[in-house]
């Protein structure tokens, strides 16, 4: 639990935090603000089952939704947007970038304090297991390392 004392100091370490991977941090993190916690939902979708709740815009002729009246929720408008600085940034603060093989994860090799890995859905566990292999090399936050991986015992 503790390192070596250096300059008659001692430090405690959480041992689930020692890896490397865990460790990795961007260069910064600013705070993410939203503007609104909940989402923007569909006019009418508390009403019916089977409507879906994700958001489309009003066309009724009459509708009191379209056209704005009082008491009705609010509409999905770009004042609502995020800080161009925050808005793609993950809560740990990286920005994420999709990769399918080990060539394109070695273009984040000079961004890894500001990019974070993410293996696509359809790569399989044998080349996953190559992708976060070289990036544990080059020091590279991959966000979905823990996925499709088995362990060696199932085998």
């Amino acid at each position: 639990f503790f390192h070596e004392p250096r300059d008659g100091f001692c430090t405690k370490v959480n041992p689930r935090m020692s890896n490397s991977k865990s460790s990795l941090r961007p260069s910064s993190r600013p705070k993410i603000v939203k503007k609104k916690s909940n989402k923007f939902v569909r006019w009418h979708a508390d009403l019916y089952k089977r409507m879906n709740p994700s958001w489309r815009k009003p066309h009724g002729m009459d509708g009191r939704f379209r056209r704005n009246f009082k008491g009705t929720p609010a509409h999905v408008k770009c004042g609502y947007g995020s800080n161009k600085k925050t808005r793609f940034l993950l809560p740990d603060g990286f920005l994420k970038m999709t990769v399918s093989n080990v060539k394109e994860l070695e273009l984040l090799l000079m961004h890894n304090k500001k990019y974070a890995a993410e293996i696509a859905h359809n790569v399989s566990s044998r080349k996953r297991k190559l992708i976060i292999e070289r990036a544990e090399q080059l020091a590279i936050k991959v966000t979905n390392a823990a996925a499709k991986l088995r362990s060696e015992e199932a085998e």
